[in-house]
């Protein structure tokens, strides 16, 4: 948040801030009659005039850095600033409205040919460059957001394993805390991230529910409020009866930043091949749609924002959903009509 002030002006309310070049304090008046109406305004018209490009119309790298301001400390402020690198030496001095279709299409090849990395790297910085242009177009930096072409995102191999597998995988598991943290991951279908999170003070083991949920909001990824299962709450009752600290997952008494070593060695001892921790979101997930969950339901497990979410990543998955659709289509048993 820049450091600005709201204060009275002849009879209205005005924004003013220390200029960063001179020192001297700048002020504008506000047309907002209110406080509240006060401080959207006043953001407005500090990004807006203290626009570093040339004839004060904002750059692309101005926009970049303001958006990763107002992230604040959510995790893609941290990412875009390594996005940032790339993006912003291709397009950082241009203004908004002088990005082309031609020339989202000339970075991503150039990306891709020249620097070797891959077309979902790719999509995954256009589509910062497109959320920091929209955040600009809603704050008034810039007039309009054009339109950032991305190249289609790939699809990821999912490896989805079987009954015996997750049981391999579980038996597999030696250090209790990244147990407990597989547990709770393919008895929730939660990321990763939302269990590491996880405290006890969102474990209801009296009513058996688990909020995933953060007040703070400091993740734009959907999080569920979901009910235990059996499993679930025998491994959590029994991590609670033995908690040095408020995070359900934790070592030593101490939170757990990552599972990633201890998970990897189970998978090598239960000989699983090559899977990924998130893999067990996608193995939860399809789990629960080939049992006949319906797509609304396990759209709420996962936290998406919509079933149309749900649908494009694992429709794939089921294609006895359109067997009554191909039936229709099976002419050589049907009757010749008279």
């Amino acid at each position: 948040m820049p450091d600005i002030s709201i204060g009275r002006f002849r009879g209205g309310l005005c924004v003013y801030w220390a200029d960063a070049s001179t020192g001297k304090r700048r002020r504008h008046r506000l047309e907002a009659r209110t406080r509240k109406e006060a401080e959207a305004e006043a953001l407005a018209v500090y990004r807006r005039e203290t626009a570093s490009a040339r004839n004060g119309v904002a750059t692309v790298s101005d926009v970049w850095e303001e958006y990763r301001r107002d992230l604040g400390t959510k995790p893609t402020a941290k990412t875009m600033g390594y996005t940032g690198k790339s993006v912003l030496a291709y397009f950082g001095a241009l203004p908004p409205s002088q990005i082309t279709k031609a020339m989202c299409i000339d970075y991503g090849r150039s990306r891709m040919d020249e620097d070797g990395v891959s077309q979902g790297t790719v999509w995954t910085e256009l589509g910062h460059l497109r959320s920091a242009l929209r955040f600009a177009e809603d704050t008034r930096m810039i007039d309009r957001a054009p339109k950032i072409w991305r190249p289609e995102k790939p699809q990821t191999d999912k490896r989805i394993l079987n009954a015996g597998e997750m049981r391999a995988l579980l038996d597999a598991t030696r250090a209790p805390h990244v147990r407990l943290a597989v547990a709770l991951l393919l008895g929730t279908a939660a990321r990763v991230g939302a269990i590491l999170d996880l405290t006890w003070d969102r474990v209801d083991l009296d009513r058996g529910v688990i909020n995933l949920r953060l007040d703070d909001a400091a993740t734009r990824k959907g999080r569920a409020v979901l009910p235990m299962n059996k499993t679930t709450r025998a491994a959590l009752e029994a991590a609670y009866e033995a908690a040095l600290s408020d995070y359900v997952i934790e070592h030593g008494g101490r939170p757990v930043k990552s599972i990633r070593n201890g998970f990897t060695s189970a998978v090598d001892r239960a000989k699983l091949g090559h899977v990924r921790i998130h893999d067990l979101r996608h193995t939860a997930a399809v789990t629960m749609l080939v049992a006949g969950v319906p797509l609304e339901k396990v759209s709420q497990v996962l936290g998406h924002s919509n079933t149309a979410v749900t649908f494009s990543t694992y429709g794939r998955f089921l294609p006895s959903h359109m067997q009554d659709a191909v039936d229709v289509l099976d002419f050589a048993t049907l009757k010749r009509s008279g």
